[in-house]
């Protein structure tokens, strides 16, 4: 095929970006604006379905690839996709027209400008999972930290301006590390291009320090504890479109990062820092589990929870098993959509009531049935409870650990039963109980734009929960063959010492 598939995908959202920017909209509202972003939006979730229509699951390389010079001798755009990109690439179509439908509710202020931040959101993220040069992926990786900190500090809240800031400068001080990495690896391999890497190996005695580099990055975006703090207060002061996106998506960047660089790249780098990850992924999943079982305030709430669950897909991806990576992509896509519904819901009664506070809830049954029904729904799927995508992919993680490491098993299995007690807690002082808050009384329930943007997170987080298989055929050939790259690299490397 010589249509530029993915370039189109990455590129669309900006060209639509840059054709609401120059766009004169006669009312105030924006309305053509509005539907401009969702026409291009929607266009590219179409054609990232027909990527994943004409994918070939059965072949190892990566598909689609586009290699052209850029700086010559040095960098060159280089993008393609395989089973595991290509799952991430569909997640990012799918909600970020969820985000634009929206906006009606949300943005009161600067819509044109919010929607064009979301567009060139899209183009950024989906060009992190597209690239196949380490140049190339640095910068779309870091790009998403502009648009991403105006949406915090321009539509924010009160305390945006100090949530967008340490958002910015935690994400960037770990990325010049990487940016450091980078160059030594051209420094020493003569190449940035990722394919040729995987072929011709970096050394041993380089690996520790690369990995490390890497490491500093992926952590704080994942994030992973101690460098974790930033995203509870980023998640609080951001509009209800940026939480979604910021826990849907970007922090899904990091976990494909990890599989992607850390383990293919630096094999027996990765291989010696096991015993660090399991370390911090556990503290991860326990401590920041009981702290979100303390929170007063349903975003906070939520935002310890993504910790804890990407906790376990840091856990799941170094367990180097096949069942412990497909698990940590089942549980990223799961996470994603599950969490971008819990926010969405948060969303909804705090345009209603204009607070966060679980104690101004209670009763919201009584009110509100159609919105307990689906905020049910969402609550078994972040407990990971059988029938939801995040069943799969927990189950699947713990069986990977457990073949490693029956202690370190047992310990994230405590995880598993902590977030049942904060979710069904927080579920049962929202929506049970008597109303004594009197402004609860005469709230409306879901409407019917809002009951369309939750039924479409319903539908596949129950889908997929019962019936995996479309998901798990896309990932298992590439899964694979990261893991037998890996294999290969680690015995190769003992011979050399014997």
């Amino acid at each position: 095929m010589n249509f530029p598939l993915l370039s189109s995908l990455i590129l669309l959202p900006s060209i639509g970006a840059m054709f609401i920017l120059f766009t004169k909209s006669s009312d105030k509202k924006y309305e053509s604006s509005k539907y401009v972003a969702l026409f291009i939006s929607l266009a590219n979730f179409l054609l990232s379905l027909y990527l994943w229509y004409v994918f070939d699951k059965n072949i190892v390389d990566f598909q689609f690839v586009e290699n052209r010079q850029w700086l010559s001798g040095f960098i060159n755009y280089k993008v393609g996709v395989d089973g595991i990109s290509i799952l991430f690439i569909i997640l990012t179509t799918f909600i970020t027209p969820i985000c634009i439908f929206l906006v009606n509710a949300t943005i009161k202020n600067r819509l044109k400008d919010f929607l064009i931040a979301i567009l060139v959101m899209e183009t950024f993220m989906i060009g992190v999972f597209c690239s196949l040069d380490l140049v190339v992926f640095y910068l779309f990786f870091e790009a998403g930290l502009i648009p991403m900190f105006l949406i915090i500090g321009i539509w924010g809240g009160d305390r945006r301006v100090y949530s967008a800031f340490k958002f910015f400068l935690y994400t960037l001080l770990g990325s010049v590390l990487m940016l450091i990495a980078i160059i030594s690896i051209y420094w020493i391999s003569g190449t940035t291009d990722v394919e040729k890497l995987y072929e011709i190996g970096i050394d041993a005695k380089y690996q520790n320090l690369l990995w490390l580099a890497f490491f500093s990055s992926f952590a704080v975006k994942t994030p992973m504890w101690p460098v974790h703090t930033w995203l509870p207060d980023a998640h609080v002061e951001a509009p209800t479109a940026g939480s979604v996106l910021l826990a849907a998506i970007l922090l899904k960047m990091a976990g494909y990062g990890f599989i992607r660089f850390s383990l293919g790249l630096f094999p027996i780098a990765s291989e010696n820092f096991i015993p660090l990850v399991y370390i911090l992924s556990l503290i991860a999943i326990v401590y920041t589990s009981l702290v979100a079982l303390m929170q007063d305030d349903m975003k906070k709430l939520i935002a310890y929870s993504s910790v804890a669950h990407m906790g376990f897909v840091t856990l799941g991806i170094f367990t180097m098993t096949q069942q412990g990576i497909e698990g940590s992509i089942f549980q990223m896509i799961s996470h994603g959509l599950v969490s971008a519904a819990l926010f969405l819901c948060v969303g909804v009664v705090y345009e209603r009531q204009h607070t966060r506070l679980i104690n101004e809830y209670g009763g919201l049954v009584t009110v509100m049935p159609k919105y307990a029904i689906v905020m049910m729904v969402f609550t078994l799927g972040a407990i990971g409870l059988p029938g939801t995508t995040g069943f799969i992919g927990e189950f699947l993680i713990l069986m990977g650990t457990f073949k490693k490491s029956f202690l370190v098993a047992t310990i994230a299995s405590l995880g598993v039963i902590l977030c049942a007690a904060y979710m069904l807690w927080l579920y049962k002082r929202v929506i049970f109980g008597k109303i004594i808050n009197k402004k609860l009384e005469t709230v409306s329930d879901l409407k019917k734009f809002e009951i369309i943007i939750l039924f479409s997170l319903v539908v596949p987080i129950i889908f997929f929960g019962f019936y995996p298989e479309p998901l798990m055929n896309s990932i298992e050939i590439s899964v694979e063959n990261v893991l037998n790259m890996y294999n290969t690299n680690i015995d190769s490397n003992l011979v050399k010492i014997k």
